[in-house]
């Protein structure tokens, strides 16, 4: 290292020269990459599993290691495509053909990757829904997108409010004590033909409809095409390195668009190998995946990375990670403090990566051709134009802080907003810029610094909360009179909520009812979203226009005020 900044990594990469690259990209190049380039028949399923088979010959290659404490499975590329057809079949046999939704709330396991590839093979559009939501979530995204059927689990059905969902038509159940009504997942998927054709689209057909949080409103569906692939396969080529002989972990549920796009999309268009580890975060747990399974790539999480660093030498020392050639981080900022820990541990630096849900792809990356500098988000993927606007949309020079702005034109970007074609003209209220409400500024060599979400949108452990939706649970509570949520930054987690709460008439704070207060926002919402801190305040500072003032809070939970 010298002085703050990590040379460039020696050796070969994928990305061999960042500036020659920039000069002459051209996303359209990628494109003739893929088959429908000259076949004219699109669908993402073909390329990242089909196209392993058929053209690649990778069909007995391993395309997923999945385990999770009680089951242990590996999947070939040829086994996927046999599963997913089936499964097609299934979507086929019960009504739901292309556009229709399919909703998917399972946790991470074999059926929900096969359950997306078969939906997708059959055009239908898949709705992925994060295994912590409780009633209230599940009912804004699956009634919001009229889901016509869903795919769960025997534990998860419960929290699925049936009746008040009148699209929904099936209900698919995978696992044991299949409960009346519902249709077994596994029963009716091997009963299914394991040669279902390939449902043809166009490179603008849906694909997914992810809901994303909001500062201050309910969870909006960004909807995104098949034309995704295009930046998956050069952001899997370029910023993770990936090439033939890799292993791939990136750890982030599929219920969120990094468990998505490079969760399995991105690696298996490439043909590599993906692992999947079920339950919930061990730290001896994950270094003993990751030798296990000789992972040489590694997308994961600051979170993470610092409840490693949290177990010592010794924990480490247990395990061989002499494979781990590639480590990324996405989700939450990196600190320097995690950065110096991979160097003097791992021997590599970790490389953040910063994108959002509505990019679908990597977009301003750290590269292993590249020097690293601590606390910079990295440089612009080629074909990708970012800069730093003030609130009316003028470009910023070098050292303000302002609004992280893309050029609008890239391929994986997210086509719509479901339902709400006005909230995603907000996003482009200054074309050709799309306002990413993330701000940032950037130096004079052109690296981006993180410096939070404009909107006040929460990151916690690299989940996204909303904190308009938890102030409105909270008020449901009739010890609330009123709330404001804010986030606080926090060592391990980046950031927790932090709620700010005027107590009713006849209500006094105690203990008892603070957790009262977060048990009733993490049954109603999720546990990532529940308040971690809460506060008592006389009122809760509003704008002019009486919106909860976001930056007052802000300033709270800094202490600034």
């Amino acid at each position: 290292m010298e002085g703050n900044i990590i040379p460039a990594r020696p050796g070969e990469h994928n990305l061999a020269d960042y500036g020659a690259a920039r000069a002459d990209f051209d996303f359209a190049r990628v494109a003739e990459e893929f088959s429908w380039f000259e076949s004219g028949r699109v669908n993402i399923v073909y390329e990242a599993v089909d196209r392993q088979v058929a053209e690649l010959g990778r069909g007995d290659q391993a395309a997923l290691y999945f385990e999770d404490g009680r089951r242990q499975e590996e999947y070939t590329f040829k086994q996927l495509q046999e599963q997913s057809a089936r499964f097609a079949a299934v979507l086929q046999q019960y009504g739901l053909a292309r556009g229709d939704r399919l909703g998917i709330f399972m946790p991470r396991s074999p059926e929900l990757y096969i359950s997306f590839l078969g939906a997708a093979r059959r055009g239908v559009v898949v709705v992925p829904l994060f295994e912590a939501f409780m009633e209230e979530a599940l009912r804004d995204r699956l009634g919001d997108s009229g889901a016509a059927a869903v795919v769960t689990t025997p534990e998860l059905l419960p929290r699925i409010p049936v009746g008040d969902l009148p699209a929904l038509k099936h209900i698919f159940v995978a696992g044991e004590d299949i409960p009346p009504g519902a249709l077994d997942w596994r029963a009716v998927t091997a009963a299914a033909a394991p040669d279902t054709a390939m449902e043809w689209v166009d490179r603008e057909h849906p694909l997914f409809i992810l809901y994303a949080s909001g500062a201050d409103g309910k969870a909006r569906g960004l909807v995104h095409v098949h034309e995704i692939m295009t930046g998956l396969l050069i952001t899997a080529r370029w910023v993770h390195d990936l090439r033939p002989g890799d292993v791939y972990w990136c750890t982030a549920d599929p219920g969120w668009i990094t468990g998505i796009a490079y969760g399995f999309l991105a690696p298996w268009l490439l043909g590599i190998p993906v692992v999947v580890r079920g339950g919930r975060f061990d730290a001896a747990d994950w270094c003993a995946t990751l030798a296990k399974y000789r992972v040489s790539v590694w997308y994961s999480a600051p979170t993470a990375f610092r409840m490693l660093m949290a177990g010592g030498d010794e924990l480490l020392a247990r395990y061989d990670l002499s494979r781990l050639r590639h480590i990324l981080s996405v989700g939450e900022p990196l600190t320097e403090e995690v950065l110096n820990w991979s160097m003097q541990k791992l021997g590599q630096p970790v490389y953040d990566t910063w994108w959002m849900s509505e990019t679908g792809m990597n977009m301003i990356c750290n590269y292993r051709c590249l020097p690293v500098k601590p606390g910079s988000i990295g440089r612009p993927f080629p074909g990708i134009t970012a800069v730093i606007v003030d609130d009316q949309g003028r470009e910023m020079p070098a050292g303000k802080i302002g609004n992280l702005a893309i050029k609008d034109g890239w391929p994986s970007r997210f086509r719509s907003v479901w339902n709400d074609p006005e909230r995603y003209a907000r996003y482009f209220r200054h074309r050709p810029w799309f306002i990413s409400g993330d701000a940032a500024y950037r130096d004079e060599d052109g690296y981006f610094y993180f410096q939070g979400r404009v909107d006040g949108v929460i990151n916690t452990s690299g989940e996204r909360v909303g904190p308009f939706e938890v102030e409105q649970k909270l008020a449901e509570h009739p010890a609330v009179a009123r709330a404001g949520v804010a986030g606080k930054p926090d060592r391990l987690r980046g950031e927790i909520v932090k709620a700010f709460v005027v107590l009713a008439p006849g209500y006094a704070w105690s203990d008892e009812l603070a957790a009262e207060l977060r048990n009733f926002v993490k049954t109603g919402l999720a546990a990532h979203a529940a308040p971690r801190e809460f506060e008592v305040k006389a009122e809760i500072p509003l704008t002019g226009d009486g919106r909860v003032d976001r930056r007052v809070l802000r300033e709270w939970v800094l202490g600034l005020s």
